[in-house]
């Protein structure tokens, strides 16, 4: 996909910094490196932890700065998710201000001319121009007053950058609908980019009956790897499972001769499996929606237990026969293979 970045010259250095929480924000900013690469421009990326490894593994030529997460724990049961959160806001907002002071040192000490910030909002500064990416300008909540709360201090720092990029369709035929296209714009330019993905349309042959791709935050991915193990020894279909553990050994073998497996794998390796398999299971992370969208295939999506903004994912593109909905609690692998 080709953007159209406009930033200042095609010898400007751009920082790169996509959010920790889980793998997506890092995978959508593949796309935008390697344009930015492709355009001229000096790119730098900031990240840590397993965002750090994913990205070092596709980008091992750049130069990486040490930009800590976010670091947010998570629950095993889904209704203690909100008030977790809720609980872990005041060491987001100190996140938040630590590293807009790491920025301003960071752009004095490697001369940074722009900034691409996905779901970062301390990535700002009047010394550079600052663009925040989010598919999330309405971020879901139980409540509606809690809603409109939480859109209101996204909206503060949003209105400190620059620009605000929205990876998505413009108009009906989005793909993230209300968390995309709020009723009310935040006051900064905003640019529909449309969907950011890594991966392209290929023709391959069907090796596999299913692929499942593991994805998102613990403790919730390894309870729903378990379910998947559990059920995998009822079937004799040829299965392939990507868990989603970038700092750990590509293969893992399994005990089962029909089952491939691996800890991770790049971009290219996954694009193919992609099109080698009869039907995809995976989360209804919005990164991954983004990439289903790209290869024009229709997956079985489960999202996140407790993560609201999945779960309206998964009943929207439903709801529009883009996908089968399917739920953790009760998930039957052999009903869809």
């Amino acid at each position: 996909m080709a953007l159209k970045f406009n930033i200042l010259n095609d010898k400007a250095t751009v920082l790169v910094a996509p959010l920790d929480w889980g793998l997506g924000h890092a995978t959508r900013c593949i796309p935008i490196v390697n344009d930015l690469i492709k355009g001229g421009y000096k790119v730098i990326i900031a990240a840590s932890a397993q965002t750090e490894v994913l990205l070092k593994k596709e980008f091992p030529q750049l130069l990486f700065l040490q930009l800590p997460g976010y670091n947010i724990s998570y629950t095993k049961n889904k209704f203690w998710l909100p008030l977790k959160i809720l609980q872990q806001l005041p060491k987001i907002f100190y996140a938040i201000k630590t590293e807009n002071k790491w920025l301003q040192q960071k752009i004095d000490e490697q001369k940074i001319d722009a900034v691409i910030s996905d779901n970062r909002p301390g990535l700002y500064s009047k010394k550079a121009k600052c663009i925040y990416i989010t598919h999330q300008l309405t971020i879901k909540a139980k409540l509606s007053f809690i809603e409109n709360w939480l859109q209101k201090i996204h909206y503060k720092y949003i209105n400190k950058f620059s620009e605000c990029w929205i990876p998505d369709y413009e108009g009906e035929n989005n793909l993230a609908g209300d968390l995309s296209h709020p009723q009310k714009l935040p006051k900064t330019p905003v640019q529909y980019i449309g969907p950011l993905s890594r991966f392209v349309k290929k023709e391959l042959p069907v090796i596999y009956d299913a692929a499942i791709i593991l994805s998102g935050p613990e403790p919730q991915r390894t309870i729903f790897e378990n379910i998947i193990l559990a059920q995998i020894k009822h079937t004799a279909k040829k299965l392939v499972l990507v868990r989603g553990l970038p700092n750990q050994p590509s293969n893992k073998k399994m005990n089962y001769p029909n089952v491939v497996c691996y800890n991770f794998l790049n971009s290219e390796e996954l694009n193919n499996l992609l099109f080698q398999a009869k039907i995809i299971i995976c989360r209804s992370g919005y990164s991954s929606i983004m990439d289903l969208e790209a290869v024009q295939k229709k997956a079985v999506i489960v999202a996140t237990p407790g993560q609201t903004e999945q779960e309206y994912l998964a009943k929207t593109l439903a709801q529009k026969n883009k996908h089968i909905i399917a739920y953790q609690n009760n998930f039957d692998l052999l009903k869809y293979i």
